[in-house]
């Protein structure tokens, strides 16, 4: 769904940053996202319990915000001046609704010829939307080499799910760029908040890693996504610095409308 596609490439600036300035409270994260032949821009701005995410392609610019103290996200359309909010439990019942729809998928595929069978698992391991993502195992990683990404030096990992390769990550110490664990506690937060949910391989681009067996360490400044063995999207630092930034950044313009999200019919 593009919601998660744009939420997942959004806040992989959480594991994007540059060398802090200590009079400052918030990061400013430039990124260049790289999606076939498409290219667009993102910049994000990260505070303690609070994060905004602007991307621009095609000139159409797309932004959510999300209020971890408030316990809300929000989807803003600038071009059309409309707005969407979910809560955590809007999205677990999304996540439900979609995890039963597959189990009803499975059982359905049971009585179906080895044709059709084979076809309907090729479209669900395929990555197609969520659905994919709630499948299976978590992502495995193994150390590959290092590359280098602008200015880092950065130590690379190739991550497997269901035995197929689903990313690549490229990292750095968070201590290299002046940061801890602690500077990424909002998208931390939204990314458990959509951990039901995520696309294959997309599970790296929230994670400040740690050294172990099947996983990757330290901060990805580079991922590479992939489905079916091929490059779907490179997403990759440009830029990061230090800012304070207004209330203002983070609400919701005046004038703007709210509209249903889809899929909330029967919210409480």
């Amino acid at each position: 769904m593009r919601l998660a596609k744009t939420l997942a490439i959004a806040t992989a600036a959480a594991a994007l940053a540059g060398p802090p300035a200590l009079a400052a409270d918030g990061i400013l994260i430039a990124q260049k996202i790289t999606n076939g032949g498409n290219t667009s821009t993102l910049q994000t701005q990260i505070e303690k319990t609070r994060m905004r995410s602007e991307t621009d392609q095609n000139g159409r610019k797309m932004i959510i915000v999300f209020d971890a103290a408030g316990g809300v996200f929000r989807s803003i359309d600038e071009q059309a001046k409309t707005y969407t909010e979910m809560t955590k439990a809007d999205i677990d019942r999304i996540a439900a609704q979609m995890s039963g729809a597959m189990a009803q998928m499975q059982a359905q595929m049971q009585n179906m010829p080895p044709e059709q069978r084979a076809r309907m698992e090729a479209m669900m391991q395929g990555g197609r939307g969520m659905i994919a993502g709630m499948a299976g195992p978590p992502t495995e990683y193994k150390k590959i080499g290092a590359d280098t990404v602008g200015k880092w030096r950065c130590e690379k990992y190739a991550g497997t799910k269901n035995g197929e390769k689903a990313n690549e990550v490229c990292t750095v110490e968070p201590s290299a760029l002046g940061f801890t664990a602690a500077d990424f506690e909002a998208p931390k937060q939204l990314a458990e908040w959509f951990s039901k949910m995520m696309p294959p391989g997309m599970d790296a681009l929230f994670r400040v890693g740690s050294a172990g067996p099947n996983s990757f360490a330290g901060i990805p400044i580079r991922t590479v996504t992939f489905r079916n063995g091929t490059q779907q999207s490179v997403v990759e630092m440009t830029e990061a610095s230090r800012q304070n930034f207004s209330n203002a950044l983070f609400a919701v313009p005046a004038g703007y409308q709210k509209r249903e999200m889809p899929g909330m019919r029967g919210r409480q």
